[in-house]
């Protein structure tokens, strides 16, 4: 087990905030350090945070810094980045992103940081590719957020439809973290039992995976739409990746992770099962796709692919 325990934090943000605060009611951590190009911004949420230790599981040292904390950290976690405004594209999005990742991860590098990146910030799989590409890490030591949050919330919306617990939905979405992102039915499981044989004996309209689908989908854009951003889900799938690290807990979690060969495609970053231990991705399960999913899991990649050569013309 990693006994520093430390995890430092770029990005102080909704999204950031949200698993910070996440990690401090689990616990699990011994020292969080908050960085921020607002350093104000950082000093008040780290004082925020500390006042609330005396509620906290455990003790943990909570403050705000610069890159150089990043030196003995056993993990980073980037979550700073521009959102996507009104009428801008997605590539406007991912020049001016890939521009923030690339000075970002300089920083960290240049601290003489030698952990496990984890990376949350939008376009997720491209932004982890970049991270890749100028630390010139191991990529088994840089984790995407991937469709970490799209199973979470593909798992709960199951069992709410099925009246079981969420915990015992064994279902993936891969891909992009977007829209060409699917979900893996011919392998999804309510216990040990096939869904598809579940929705099959209880008579279930057919189109019911259809709409769970499209509701996983849409469920950003309706959050978005209600509260203006979402951050809650994806702050609790960030602190469970970083827990998953710290207790080298051996789990799988659909993390977005470089696949060499893997679903019959190489050299970019995508959201694929993959277990997850003190050493970053260990493995990537190779689930046996049917037609129809494999179809999805190319047109995928291939929609990844053409922007990631946007990525290459501006980190030339």
């Amino acid at each position: 087990m990693i006994e520093s325990r430390k995890v430092v934090l770029v990005g102080t943000g909704f999204v950031g905030m949200s698993m910070a605060y996440a990690l401090e009611n689990q616990g699990g951590i011994n020292e969080l350090v908050l960085i921020d190009v607002l350093k104000d911004k950082a000093e008040g949420e780290a004082m925020d945070l500390s006042h609330g230790l005396a509620c906290a599981p455990k003790r943990i040292s909570i403050k705000s810094g610069d890159y150089d904390e990043c030196k003995d950290a056993d993990i980073v976690v980037i979550t700073a980045g521009a959102n996507q405004k009104p009428g801008q594209t997605r590539l406007e999005l991912l020049k001016i992103n890939t521009s923030i990742m690339k000075e970002i991860t300089e920083n960290v590098v240049k601290s003489g940081f030698d952990g496990i990146f984890v990376i949350a910030t939008n376009p997720v799989d491209l932004m982890t590719y970049v991270v890749e590409k100028v630390s010139k890490f191991p990529t088994s030591k840089i984790i995407g957020s991937g469709t970490a949050l799209d199973t979470a919330r593909l798992r709960y919306i199951i069992g709410d439809r099925l009246q079981v617990s969420p915990k015992n939905v064994h279902a993936y979405i891969m891909g992009e973290h977007g829209d060409s992102s699917f979900a893996v039915w011919s392998h999804s499981y309510v216990g040990c039992k096939p869904l598809l044989d579940v929705v099959k004996e209880k008579n279930l309209d057919k189109n019911l995976l259809n709409d769970i689908y499209t509701e996983v989908q849409q469920a950003a854009y309706e959050i978005i739409n209600k509260k203006k951003a979402t951050y809650y889900g994806i702050g609790l799938s960030l602190a469970k990746i970083v827990r998953t690290i710290l207790d080298n807990e051996n789990e799988i979690i659909t993390v977005s992770t470089y696949i060499d060969g893997n679903y019959g495609h190489s050299g970019l970053f995508i959201g694929v099962p993959a277990v997850i231990t003190n050493k970053g991705v260990r493995e990537i399960l190779n689930v046996q796709l049917n037609d129809e999913e494999q179809e999805k899991f190319d047109k995928s990649f291939n929609i990844l692919e053409d922007m990631k050569k946007e990525v290459d013309q501006i980190l030339q």
